[in-house]
């Protein structure tokens, strides 16, 4: 497994956290999402995270959230 994290300068709660899980969990390969509201980054690991870069973007953005970069 390896992780790609990604910089999301819009969140800032659990609503958000909830959000951006229940978008980016359910595609298939993803293991594991984590949130961190501190850092304002998302965590993504899979066995090919290069390979989800387009879903999990666009997952995050139709949360209604900006990747930064």
């Amino acid at each position: 497994m390896s992780t790609a994290t990604y910089s999301v300068p819009g969140i800032s709660c659990g609503h958000c956290e909830a959000a951006i899980q229940g978008e980016v969990g359910p595609i298939e390969g993803v293991e594991s999402v984590v949130v961190d509201l501190a850092a304002k980054t998302v965590t993504v690991t899979a066995q090919d995270p290069a390979a989800l870069d387009e879903q999990v973007r666009a997952a995050i953005d139709e949360a209604g959230y900006e990747v930064a970069g």
